[in-house]
């Protein structure tokens, strides 16, 4: 969820840019303030066969947003142009929000490709979705477990999970170039909502420290530019959450008791179409304070919750 990041593209949605002999992109045409300049489809190899990783929307592209997402039509037709020539040997997906993973289902009609990766999730959420709403008709023909691989004409794609942001997400690590397909994980234009109550925090800061723990050389996210200095960003990230929570603390030292207040101020100058998305990530860290004795929660007169010192 970004503050005010901008990052002129260098292709527009449809066109197909190499970024490494192994590697190219294909973006897709629903920019929003949670896909940024929309999400990206990754297509890896450079021989007779490829995989293609996140196929992004189809039909309308919707989530749940203020404006909603741009039309994703036409984003299948713009992958079956870039690897026409080649075949489709997986298609692969790091999670299962509505920006990520509608497509696979016809482009698997198209290629006759499998869909591999992440587990389907349904899930009744608790309150407003700031983020992309779900896929509820996502059915991979593979799960991949952590650590489990895929290989093709010279590449393989070994399966990192890290959940956090959905607790189904995957990254992807392209063991040949040591390149990291990072989904909505990691994301320089960006940090990633987490969104109870799939998302959680706990464990989205357990999987930044996997992340920062290995050698990858380079990460290619679903949305924004690639990243150039892994470790660098992730300990970024890392900090920035940790300074969150300390900001939160504060808010309670100083009886704020309430969500959108501690938003307020704690996100000054935040787009206000995204306030929403704060206050999931806020929500977020009070849960795990919470499951760490930190802090607790009451209803107030009127019912609503509201949080203090443990």
């Amino acid at each position: 969820m970004s503050e005010a990041k901008s990052w002129p593209d260098t292709i527009r949605a449809g066109e197909c840019e190499q970024h490494e002999p192994l590697v190219r992109r294909v973006l897709a045409p629903n920019p929003s303030p949670y896909t940024f300049t929309g999400t990206q489809t990754w297509i890896v190899g450079a021989g007779n066969d490829l995989a293609v990783i996140d196929p992004g929307p189809t039909g309308s592209g919707m989530s749940i947003g203020d404006p909603p997402d741009a039309n994703g039509a036409g984003h299948v037709d713009a992958i079956l142009r870039a690897t026409k020539g080649q075949r489709v040997a997986a298609i692969l997906c790091t999670h299962t929000h509505r920006d990520h993973s509608p497509a696979a289902a016809p482009l698997k009609a198209a290629t006759g490709a499998p869909i591999v990766g992440c587990a389907p999730l349904a899930l009744s959420d608790d309150g407003p979705r700031a983020d992309s709403a779900f896929d509820p008709d996502y059915a991979p023909d593979r799960v991949l477990a952590d650590g489990e691989r895929i290989s093709g004409d010279g590449w393989t794609l070994e399966a990192v999970a890290t959940p956090g942001h959905t607790s189904n997400h995957l990254c992807f690590a392209l063991v040949e170039t040591g390149a990291l397909f990072t989904g909505d994980h990691v994301m320089a234009w960006s940090t990633s909502v987490v969104s109870p109550p799939d998302g959680d925090m706990a464990a989205y800061m357990a999987s930044l420290s996997k992340l920062y723990e290995r050698g990858d050389r380079v990460y290619y996210p679903a949305h924004g530019p690639a990243v150039a200095k892994p470790k660098q960003l992730v300990r970024g990230m890392l900090g920035h959450r940790r300074q969150r929570e300390r900001q939160i603390l504060r808010e309670l030292e100083k009886g704020t008791a309430v969500i959108p207040v501690m938003v307020s101020h704690m996100y000054k100058g935040l787009d206000p179409r995204l306030t929403g998305a704060a206050g999931r990530s806020v929500l977020a860290h009070l849960l795990d304070l919470k499951a760490r004795g930190m802090v607790r929660v009451r209803p107030d007169e009127a019912g609503r919750e509201e949080w203090e010192l443990a």
